[in-house]
């Protein structure tokens, strides 16, 4: 063989193996971890997302893992910034930064179309705020998922439930100080409690009850399995779980990609907001087919207790939060 085929052939096989390793590096497999159960409504919308994905033929594939199977949700945001997970489905608690504790601020938002404007909207000062904090981590917000409002799932009606006054009753919150101070102000006793633990803890009897769900949620989770008999609907914090992706796993993808991901995820977010929007008094009359009371505030009592919790909690989160943080979003909200 001459030299001159030799070399011609040595490029043809390098060529060859270029060609492969790029169209090998464009066919990635990402892995979306969520929180909610298999059979709940955002899972399916994470299910969604992949089949959406699929079937914009890109080069990319996602893999669901529902149901805290990558994780529980307090975990998942450091996996996602270290690159182990690429894609998450749940909300973002503030054990990696005390700045994110703004999320859980009560009594910020006052029905759906107040969620719409503030949540849903990427462009909102309150997503601006949270995406500032997360590029710190290499964490990229893609869309939001707002539920609906939480309530106080229960094992029995609580004392003085729409008053301030002593309940009698010890709940769970979430590794939140806000939520915690906000629960004690209203006059339940408070025990931090991770979400996975919620369900085993209401069985045993170690809580009484936990702040956690919308009335989806608590029908989904709780109800349908005969645990809990009451929901306290306070309306007071948003229910909020966030598609979220690792910066490194986005840096990796072609344009056609990016988009395509995307697309699926807004898409997938503007679906969930509808059916939680519409089947919201659907799931509250689910719950009391099932033999669930809903205690629900009279106007009045709404108000007095928004007035009571901004008054005595909302200056305590300049600590944590930081002022300037609170001041951009009363300013948005004032705006509105």
């Amino acid at each position: 063989m001459s030299f001159n085929k030799f070399t011609t052939g040595m490029a043809a096989g390098a060529l060859s193996v270029l060609m492969s390793t790029a169209a090998f590096a464009e066919d990635m497999t990402l892995r979306f971890a969520g929180v909610f159960p298999i059979d709940h409504q955002g899972t399916k919308m994470m299910e969604q997302v992949a089949a959406d994905v699929a079937a914009a033929d890109v080069g990319l594939k996602i893999e669901v893992f529902p149901a805290n199977q990558l994780g529980s949700g307090e975990a998942l945001f450091e996996d996602v910034a270290r690159g182990n997970i690429d894609l998450a489905s749940a909300f973002i608690y503030a054990d990696t930064d005390p700045r994110l504790e703004f999320l859980s601020m009560p009594f910020l938002l006052g029905g759906w179309d107040d969620m719409e404007n503030t949540l849903l909207n990427m462009d909102s000062e309150f997503n601006t705020i949270l995406q500032e904090i997360t590029d710190e981590y290499g964490v990229r917000v893609m869309a939001q998922n707002p539920e609906g409002f939480i309530g106080i799932v229960a094992s029995q009606e609580p004392d003085n439930w729409n008053n301030f006054d002593d309940k009698g009753m010890n709940i769970r919150v979430w590794s939140s100080s806000v939520v915690k101070s906000m629960v004690e102000e209203l006059g339940f006793q408070a025990t931090t409690m991770a979400w996975g633990d919620i369900f085993p803890a209401l069985q045993a009897g170690i809580v009484d009850g936990a702040i956690c769900c919308t009335k989806t949620a608590t029908y989904s989770i709780f109800a349908k399995s005969d645990v809990g008999t009451h929901f306290v609907e306070y309306n007071s914090i948003s229910e909020l779980t966030t598609f979220y992706a690792s910066q490194r796993t986005l840096d990796k993808l072609n344009e056609e990609q990016a988009a395509a991901l995307q697309a699926a995820l807004t898409k997938a977010s503007e679906d969930f907001f509808a059916y939680n929007r519409e089947n919201d008094e659907v799931f509250g009359q689910k719950l009391l087919d099932k033999g669930y009371t809903i205690l629900r505030l009279s106007d009045e009592e709404q108000a007095a207790m928004a007035k009571h919790v901004q008054e005595t909690v909302w200056p305590a989160m300049a600590q944590s939060v930081g002022q300037d943080i609170i001041d951009r979003l009363l300013a948005a909200k004032e705006q509105q």
